[in-house]
Order: structure tokens, then C-alpha cells, then sequence
């Protein structure tokens, strides 16, 4: 029998309390996904209430935060130091104090900043691409079976107009015969727009070829028969083997390029499609200043007769007791929470500003170089806290409406030592491609000595990458006849 042995290891563990997890959440959510979460949390919560917007309020700090010195100053600490257990800060919490003080734990966002006046005008409605589908399909002459392979159908197009499943798919899903499920598909592709439920670019481009007046027929064999040549713009095979001249095979890419490409494109909600910057710059003087466009978001404080419960719970069971101390304790999390993301959101856009100040003077060529550590050295922060900020949030500058990743970008040398960011390279690798004959377009070992010449200092393999990030294609899917 072996005997017992015993070892000691250590270990080092980091362990996320619910205080950093809500902060952590809460920085992270974008401003109409922060607005539901505040009107979850007050009906949730009985400790907090909506407060009266027409209510005095105290603008005297120049965040118009309600909160003291101590919610402020303490940011920093708490996003890089775990915060206490629960149990021991509520045990060492003055209670009574915090909630004597109205206006610490509430929350006052100023209106959201008109930039320019505009009157509000009703808005006709534009139908979705499923109700304008759904129209057609309720005026042919359809059984209950076809109505419900059509809907079906409908139900699985993208806004590019594709069919997203295949057509066997449908018809398990539907119990019908694949060949009956093929016939209304065809049907359908044959709706306005013409090409819409397509499979994919072929099936799209050959269904408008066969409905185009007058036909082309030369376009739809290239389309039918030759489609490799084609996507890859092989022209003298496409004449050869079609037996025509260059300007027929010319006039034909012609044809094609007036297809619509994608006939989903333009039915869509308007609602959808419309960003709502989380912040704001407004150059005053000289000076940027930021704002936070959280006008929306209620306003909402500790309930005042909740509070008077919980002053007097000594009278109350155990039970009551604890409910009270747990709600009360979510309250202040949520509270100073949302106060925490409000300051670390103007704090990162204020340190933005001062590094890309010449970007907000001057515009988009002035863009520099900037990584996320960059931020978090200059506020005290750590990066990927940065980065939860950053990501999926908007600011609305005199340059446009920009998601915040658009200002952090890796940086490139010039023949002068300057640095700049790859995002200016790309901006001017872009312009030369706009700018080049069509005929005789530039391969990617000219786009380098191009750029080259102008002083950014690149390789060809990295100025592919760069066009390909772009979605710009090779020198001959660029060529024209």
C-alpha cells in the first residue's frame, strides 16, 4: 500500500465581481442598446424610479454628472483593481448617509444636441422588400400549398434579394415536392424586381437578360455558356468562341453591367439603416469640446418611498430586510455604473481628440497612427476597456459620423521619417485606382511604385493586401474594353 502524499500547489485566479461585470457590460452597450437596458432595469428594480424631466437640474460640473468627487476619482482604481467582496462593502457602506444625499445616486442626461435646426415631416411609408414581394404573391392565382411555398420563399431572401436556403430545404420544410417548390421559385424570380429570390449572380443576371426588350442574345450566351470566361473578362476567348467581333463582345459587358447586381438593394426601413452617434465634437473657438448624446435616456434616481423603507427596516422580517439590502445594492451598482461609463466614454474621446487634433482641424489626410494602448497610457486605463469602448460606438464630427475603430489605424513611414497611418495609404491607393485608365489599368507592382513616388515607402505584397481590403479587384477584373 502506497502511502499518502500530500502537495501544495499555488495558483493565481482573477475573479470578476458583479460590480465590474455590470461596468463591463454597460461600457460596452451602444446608446439605443444602453436605453433598453435602463428601462429594464426600473421595472426591475424597485429602488429606482423615473425621475421628472422637468425637474430643476444641477449643471454645474462640466460633465453634468450628478455625483460626487469620489464616483469620478475612483474609475481609474476600480477598472484595474478587483473590486472588494460584496458582502464586506455592504457591511462597511453608510447607508443611511448616501441615501440622505439626493443627489448622489441619480442620474440627469442632458437633452440630446440638435446640430442644426430641422422640422420634422411625416414620412411616407416605403413598403419593405417582404411586403412588396408578399403584394405580388396575393394576386397570383395561388393554392394554400403555393401560397405557402411562396411565403416561404420570401421568408429566406437577404437584403441583397438572394435566396439564403436551397429549394430542397423548403420543400422538407414545407412537405411539397421539390419539383413544385422549383416552379414557384421561378415564378417568383420573375417578380418585381426581376431576379429576386436568385440562388446566385448567374441565376440573377439571366433571369433580367431573359425579360430584357430588346433581347440580347450574345449577353445571354455569355451568361449561360461561357460565365468563367466572363467573370474573368477573357474577351478575345469570348469573341472566338462566340464567333463574334471585340465591339460585340464591348457592347454586350455593356449590357450586362446595366443588370441590377443585387435587386434587394433599396427596400429596406430607414430606421434600420440610421446610426445614432453615442457622442458628439463641437469645435467652440478653438477648442473641440465632446458631449454624450444620452438625451434620450431617462432620467432616474433612488425611489423615495423605498428609501423610507429601507430607513425603517428594523421594523421589518428578516426577509424584507434582505430583499430591501439586495435591491438597494443593485441600485447603487447600476447607478454608479452608468456614471462610470458616462466619464471613461468622454475621458477616451477627449484623449482621441488630443492625439488626432489635426484629423478634427484640417480632416481625414491628417489622420494619424494610433493603437489602443496609446489611450489607455493617457487615461489610466486599461486596453481592453478601450476597446469596449471603442467598439460599436459612434461620434458625430464636422467629418461625418464615424465608429471610433476608424480612428485607431497602424502606422507607415515616409521618405521624410513622418508617420502616418495606413488608413492615408489606403485613401490614396484608392484614388489612383479611381483615376486609372480602364483600358490599360495599373498592376499592383505600378500602384507601388505609384505610391512610392508619392513618399510612402510600401511593398507590393502589402499594397495587394491593402486593395484587397478594400474590395478593389486584380488589374484584369479591372480591365474594360
Amino acid at each position: 500500500m502506497q502511502g499518502l502524499r500530500q502537495e501544495l500547489r499555488l495558483r493565481q485566479e482573477l475573479t470578476l465581481q458583479p460590480q465590474q461585470i455590470l461596468r463591463s457590460e454597460l461600457i460596452q452597450m451602444p446608446l439605443l442598446e444602453l436605453e433598453l437596458r435602463i428601462k429594464a432595469e426600473l421595472d426591475q428594480n424597485p429602488f429606482l424610479e423615473e425621475a421628472d424631466s422637468s425637474e430643476n437640474m444641477d449643471d454645474s460640473t462640466d460633465e453634468n454628472i450628478r455625483t460626487t468627487d469620489a464616483v469620478e476619482d475612483s474609475t481609474e482604481v476600480e477598472e484595474k483593481q478587483p473590486a472588494n467582496d460584496s458582502a464586506n462593502e455592504s457591511k462597511e457602506v453608510d447607508w443611511e448617509n448616501m441615501l440622505n444625499d439626493a443627489d448622489q445616486w441619480e442620474y440627469r442626461p442632458k437633452p440630446r444636441i440638435q446640430m442644426e435646426s430641422s422640422v420634422d415631416l411625416p414620412q411616407p411609408h416605403v413598403p419593405t422588400l417582404s411586403e412588396h414581394l408578399y403584394d405580388q404573391l396575393r394576386l397570383d392565382n395561388f393554392d394554400e400549398s403555393d401560397m405557402l411555398i411562396g411565403e416561404e420563399i420570401i421568408g429566406n431572401i437577404n437584403r441583397d434579394g438572394y435566396l439564403l436556403v436551397d429549394l430542397e430545404e423548403i420543400a422538407s420544410s414545407t412537405g411539397q415536392s421539390l419539383e413544385k417548390v422549383s416552379l414557384v421559385h421561378h415564378l417568383i424570380t420573375e417578380y418585381e424586381p426581376l431576379g429576386i429570390a436568385s440562388r446566385d449572380l448567374r441565376e440573377c443576371l439571366r433571369v433580367q437578360l431573359r425579360h430584357r426588350q430588346p433581347p440580347a442574345p450574345i449577353a445571354e450566351r455569355m451568361i449561360e455558356e461561357f460565365w468563367n470566361d466572363f467573370i474573368n473578362k477573357r474577351f478575345e476567348i469570348l469573341a472566338n468562341r462566340l464567333e463574334v467581333d471585340i465591339d460585340d463582345i464591348k457592347e454586350s459587358f455593356n449590357i450586362i453591367a446595366r443588370l441590377n447586381p443585387k435587386p434587394g438593394e433599396g427596400y429596406f426601413d430607414e430606421k434600420q439603416n440610421y446610426v445614432i452617434p453615442d457622442l458628439i465634437v463641437v469645435k467652440i473657438g478653438d477648442e473641440f469640446e465632446v458631449f454624450l448624446n444620452d438625451g434620450d435616456i431617462p432620467n432616474f434616481r433612488i425611489n423615495q418611498a423605498y428609501r423610507e423603507m429601507y430607513m425603517n427596516r428594523r421594523k421589518s422580517d428578516k426577509n424584507v430586510r434582505d430583499f430591501l439590502s439586495r435591491k438597494l445594492e443593485s441600485a447603487r451598482w447600476f447607478i454608479n455604473a452608468i456614471h462610470q461609463r458616462r466619464t471613461t466614454m468622454l475621458r477616451t474621446m477627449r484623449a482621441i481628440i488630443s492625439r488626432q487634433i489635426e484629423f478634427f482641424r484640417i480632416g481625414p489626410v491628417k489622420l494619424k497612427p494610433m493603437i489602443l494602448a496609446d489611450i489607455a497610457l493617457d487615461i489610466g486605463m486599461d486596453i481592453s476597456t478601450i476597446s469596449r469602448v471603442t467598439n460599436g460606438k459612434y461620434v458625430q464630427t464636422d467629418w461625418g459620423v464615424l465608429e471610433l475603430k476608424y480612428f485607431f489605424s497602424e502606422k507607415m513611414e515616409t521618405d521624410n521619417g513622418e508617420e502616418v497611418s495606413n488608413r492615408v495609404i489606403k485613401s490614396k491607393l484608392k484614388e489612383l485606382i479611381d483615376a486609372e485608365d480602364k483600358h490599360r489599368p495599373y498592376s499592383d507592382q505600378k500602384l507601388t511604385e505609384l505610391l512610392n513616388d508619392e513618399g510612402f515607402q510600401i511593398r507590393r505584397r502589402t499594397v495587394a493586401k491593402y486593395r484587397e481590403q478594400l474590395r478593389l479587384p486584380i488589374k484584369r477584373l479591372r480591365r474594360e474594353i
